[in-house]
């Protein structure tokens, strides 16, 4: 849902650069929508043709490196370039960390319109792009080929190089200043798990002047809604949510509540980081699009307040070695500000950050 979050649309004046404001508007999305993926394009038609035609497309092969080996043949293509090029010049890169691939692809579907308007609609499809062909006679189930691992990489899952482990029932905010932006951490401990729901509803508490039915002073919060466990599993997928929405509850966390610390997905807000430092509680990324991998560091799980929420009720979780990025350390420095900074000025200058 944090690329569809993102869909953008608008009536651009038929001399508008359509390039141009596409740039734009996936500047402004951030890396809530998990890049690198794909992003596709509606023009013409009517609003919801727009839309439509977008969404249509991002469910095309992706064959940009064969479009770049031939070179463009026609005026859509040569759009597709352009964009892919421009796009990938922004520096967002892998889940906004920077870097010079943000799209993997750039998909683009036309249709007849008026003269006087020019519908456009922008669709992101999140790393998590999963397509896969088959067809139905009438003889039974499909048979779905299965991908060899073999022709991916071995990752051990261990500590690399910059990266530390660390025990979050037992760090102070000493420890917490210690952790610099960008390093990579392995959190073990107790944490809690809170997203919208649960957010709104702790402030109507504490506007109400009620106690909270669970301690959360001193505890971290983990941005997520994990899916109902099945099959004697601990707990469903669990990936982060995106972080943004939190925003206008963040200084009641961290003043009111007392929070230790964050956990969740993209950006957060210049106010956002002023807060972290001056309240010394960092936020910490986990990895978009990997939910069921994340959940396999979850031990325990338990639901301890606002059942009623469902998915968005708060749940403590035990974990071991959870994988996380510090992404605003406690100074208040941003990793996607520093890494979307340092990549574009690179693409500009043709050099290396």
């Amino acid at each position: 849902c944090g690329s569809e979050n993102k869909a953008r649309y608008t009536n651009l004046n038929p001399a508008e650069n359509l390039v141009d404001w596409v740039v734009d508007e996936v500047d402004r999305m951030g890396s809530g929508w998990c890049p690198p993926g794909i992003v596709s394009i509606g023009v013409g038609g009517t609003a919801e043709k727009a839309m439509l035609i977008a969404k249509e497309a991002l469910n095309e092969p992706i064959n940009m490196s064969e479009l770049l080996l031939a070179g463009p043949q026609n005026r859509t293509e040569e759009l597709r370039v352009e964009l892919y090029e421009r796009l990938n010049a922004l520096g967002v890169g892998a889940q906004g960390l920077g870097g010079l691939t943000t799209v993997v692809d750039v998909k683009l579907s036309s249709y007849p319109c008026h003269a006087a308007s020019k519908p456009v609609a922008v669709i992101p499809q999140c790393a998590a792009n999963r397509h896969i062909s088959f067809s139905l006679d009438g003889r039974g189930a499909a048979v779905l080929p299965q991908p060899d691992l073999t022709e991916w990489p071995q990752v051990d899952g261990g500590l690399g190089l910059g990266s530390r482990q660390l025990n979050i029932d037992t760090a102070t905010r000493e420890d917490l200043l210690e952790i610099p932006v960008g390093e990579q951490v392995l959190l073990s401990g107790t944490i809690y798990s809170a997203r919208d729901a649960a957010h709104r509803r702790i402030a109507e508490y504490l506007e109400a002047g009620r106690a909270l039915p669970v301690n959360l002073k001193g505890k971290f919060l983990y941005y997520v809604g994990p899916v109902k466990a099945v099959d004697g599993e601990v707990v469903g997928p669990a990936g982060p949510t995106t972080s943004a929405r939190m925003d206008r509850f963040t200084k009641l966390m961290l003043k009111d509540v007392g929070i230790l610390g964050m956990i969740g997905k993209a950006e957060r807000s210049a106010a956002v980081a002023e807060l972290i430092a001056r309240y010394t509680a960092p936020y910490f990324i986990a990895v978009g699009g990997a939910a069921y991998l994340i959940s396999k560091s979850i031990k325990k799980a338990e639901i301890v307040a606002f059942e009623d929420l469902g998915m968005e009720a708060i749940h403590r979780f035990e974990i071991k070695d959870m994988p996380v990025m510090m992404a605003i350390d406690c100074n208040g420095n941003s990793i996607h500000e520093k890494g979307k900074r340092m990549w574009r000025t690179s693409a500009k200058t043709g050099g290396n950050p």
